[in-house]
């Protein structure tokens, strides 16, 4: 896994549907952008099983995929790219840890995540981990990007 370098660089962020149905995107793109980073493209999606089979391949076959899969698709979700210098790592460490009842208070996770017992896939937001991922999750999400 290769993390970004100083230039500026793109990532693909998801606000998940219990962040949508909670009506935290607002607060989410105002945390990106309060950060520094330029908003590319935004657009409500409702996701389909093709689109996250491709989405989430790494994970099919592990016990916790179909259960992301459902989840994912239980309403929309607001798709975004972001850029900035440094973006992934630091969307990354904007968001917090997975996990919202450990994550730190000041990051998205950590001020507005809920405790959802074992369903850690709803933790509000989703953010490359990787310049590769960022391209491939863009090409995805944003094919005509």
């Amino acid at each position: 896994m290769t993390t970004t370098s100083s230039a500026v660089s793109r990532t693909l962020i998801l606000v998940k549907p219990d962040g949508v149905r909670r009506g935290l995107s607002g607060e989410v793109l105002r945390r990106i952008e309060a950060k520094g980073y330029e908003l590319v493209a935004v657009e409500l999606k409702n996701a389909d099983d093709a689109l996250l089979a491709a989405h989430y391949a790494e994970h099919e076959g592990k016990p916790f995929y179909a259960p992301l899969v459902d989840f994912m698709k239980s309403g929309p979700v607001l798709a975004i790219v972001a850029q900035g210098q440094n973006v992934i790592p630091g969307f990354r460490s904007l968001a917090g840890t997975t996990d919202p009842t450990t994550a730190a208070p000041g990051t998205i996770r950590g001020d507005l995540g809920r405790d959802w017992g074992l369903k850690v896939q709803q933790n509000l937001v989703h953010g490359s981990d990787s310049d590769e991922s960022a391209a491939r999750e863009i090409a995805l999400w944003f094919p005509t990007l």
